[in-house]
């Protein structure tokens, strides 16, 4: 998708596998690509292996100082049109087990966050009259799923904030929309027990778990000019495992 060519996009979460493959995907279209995470071997990795990459350690964690960091990695990249906010974390749990703690650090990580990036985003963008924005959820955000009660509400707030969001700024020609991955085949899955691997694929109408690339390639379409008429949108892309 050649509209890519030298256009600004910050990627979260850059240094797992659906990051990494995010990076890989914008990257062969030509855009220009700030990579964060928190892991600063893993995003040497990802400058060394691609060109037109720019790398900033951060922990999305750091809620006071999201403001800051969109105004750096705006200034290092030049511009900012478009964010991928894939970061996320896992805290899983039984409801009456799970701590507090425990509720607050996913839903803070996973929703809060997000919701800062976006909004320090699109102040950015405002001034461009134009932006894209991805929120990477999870099919467990539609579902829920046994354990991660904090996970899941996380996930589905992601959805819903995204949507309003949408309303508020597409007159300004701003695109929020969300990806909702299904079990993807990265380091998080490959340590699932092979028992519960095949209860999960026998859900799955397409009897495999996905590819990271599966993502990137809907995170592909969604910063393009081919998607500019979608807006507060969630694109489900888990081999049918759950059909909206």
């Amino acid at each position: 998708m050649n509209d890519l060519k030298n256009k600004n996009i910050i990627v979260t979460g850059a240094s797992g596998g659906i990051g990494n493959s995010i990076v890989e995907k914008l990257n062969e279209c030509g855009a220009n690509i700030l990579a964060t995470g928190t892991k600063i071997e893993k995003l040497e990795e990802l400058k060394n292996k691609f060109s037109n990459i720019k790398i900033l350690k951060f922990d999305i964690s750091q809620s006071d100082k999201i403001e800051d960091f969109i105004e750096n990695a705006s200034k290092e990249l030049g511009g900012l049109d478009c964010i991928v906010n894939n970061a996320g974390i896992t805290q899983d749990n039984l409801a009456i087990r799970m701590s507090i703690e425990e509720w607050k650090k996913v839903i803070d990580i996973n929703l809060t966050s997000t919701f800062l990036m976006s909004k320090f985003a699109i102040k950015k963008m405002l001034k461009n009259k134009k932006g894209k924005i991805i929120n990477i959820t999870s099919v467990v955000g539609h579902t829920g799923n046994v354990g991660q009660a904090n996970y899941s509400a996380s996930k589905a707030g992601i959805v819903a904030m995204s949507k309003s969001l949408a309303i508020e700024y597409a007159k300004k020609n701003i695109n929020v929309n969300c990806i909702s991955p299904g079990f993807i085949k990265t380091a998080m899955t490959d340590v699932i027990d092979d028992k519960f691997k095949e209860v999960i694929i026998s859900k799955i109408p397409s009897a495999r778990l996905g590819e990271p690339e599966d993502i990137a390639n809907a995170v592909l379409f969604l910063t393009s000019k081919q998607s500019d008429y979608i807006n507060g949108e969630t694109l489900h892309v888990n081999g049918g495992m759950y059909m909206a």
